[in-house]
């Protein structure tokens, strides 16, 4: 009896920690638009799709192949949701790196129905083998097999299902250019506005049944980066504290301290950012440093410096590129609280 009781309450824990396991992904889930309509910003974006799939619901057709890029985190991979939801069809995901084999692509494009879509994110690093063999699967909807080697190798040709590629990547620039060209619709997804942010957070508080203060909603927005993933996390976060230390409540006082923890500032600056900014300031007195020089100061990758942190620095207008290597801007100097010599900057450059 007690062993039975026992192997209950071990199959009960068990059961608990899988739950827990997965509630965050059910969250992240819950707090993803469903469609146009939940979707807040990036209005000609929506605008422009709604029109597109009307016109291809019209003609009985798939949506024409489409790329999203811009920075992480906008809405790339809900767009590509919303569209196939929107359209009443199946979708596929994967990612660039994914895809390691001719097979692998063949396998799902060859379990498509017409009218799917195929979601790859991440698309610019694909493998350049993979991705001549999927030249003719978006123009001509053919998938191409090789049997046999040498002289008696001959070709294969399978017909697809008239499916919709649709593309996301932060780097567009290391698309090359026959991949590119053969998207009939491009769309560039921007930072969003700080109202949007806004909306953002209110509604995901709605869906997380937080109580959440005007302020407390305007506190988390402006430090998000203007991106609605970290707003979200941070939200997550920031609801963590109002739960431990507070009354359930998000209030201004609440997310103040909850960031301040979290080492995050009001303009969204977290740790690194600003080690990068002292370090461009102090350990090289503001002098026009390159970006292996940085890395290794930091002990940061040099891809990561690049992609994660340089861009939102650049926005803000706290770094700037010059021929002779990155500098501090004056915006810089004053947000860290440091005293800022014009004529010294000026000597230097």
């Amino acid at each position: 009896m007690q062993l039975n009781q026992k192997e209950n309450q071990e199959e009960n824990k068990n059961e608990e920690q899988k739950n827990g396991s997965n509630q965050p992904r059910e969250l992240d889930s819950a707090l993803r638009p469903r469609s146009f309509n939940e979707f807040v910003g990036q209005a000609k974006i929506r605008k422009n799709l709604s029109v597109f799939i009307r016109a291809a619901q019209d003609r009985k057709e798939a949506i024409d192949h489409t790329l999203f890029y811009g920075p992480s985190g906008l809405g790339k991979t809900t767009l590509a949701h919303i569209l196939a939801s929107e359209m009443g069809v199946g979708i596929k995901i994967t990612s660039g790196p994914a895809i390691e084999r001719v097979g692998d692509l063949g396998a799902i494009l060859t379990n498509l129905s017409d009218g799917d879509i195929f979601f790859i994110d991440e698309i610019h690093r694909l493998h350049k083998v993979i991705e001549e063999v999927l030249y003719p699967a978006m123009e001509d909807f053919a998938f191409d097999i090789i049997i046999g080697k040498g002289p008696s190798a001959r070709t294969l040709r399978l017909d697809l299902p008239r499916f919709t590629l649709i593309g996301a990547t932060t780097r567009i620039g290391l698309l090359s250019s026959p991949l590119l060209n053969r998207f009939g619709i491009v769309h560039r997804l921007d930072l969003y506005h700080s109202e949007d942010i806004e909306q953002v957070v209110t509604r995901s508080g709605k869906i997380l049944n937080i109580e959440l203060e005007k302020e407390g909603v305007e506190k988390i927005a402006r430090s998000s980066r203007s991106t609605p993933r970290i707003a979200n996390r941070l939200l997550k976060r920031v609801r963590d504290f109002a739960q431990v230390k507070g009354e359930g409540k998000i209030t201004k006082k609440i997310a103040q301290e909850a960031l301040d923890a979290m080492e995050v500032d009001e303009f969204g600056l977290e740790k690194t950012d600003r080690k990068i900014l002292e370090v461009m300031i102090g350990q090289f007195k503001g002098r026009p440093v390159g970006i292996k020089t940085l890395a290794a100061a930091t002990s940061e990758e040099e891809d990561t410096i690049e992609c994660v942190y340089e861009p939102y620095l650049l926005q803000l207008g706290f770094i700037a590129r010059t021929p002779r290597g990155r500098i501090a801007t004056e915006s810089a100097y004053k947000h860290l609280g440091i005293e800022y010599d014009e004529k010294n900057q000026e000597k230097l450059l």
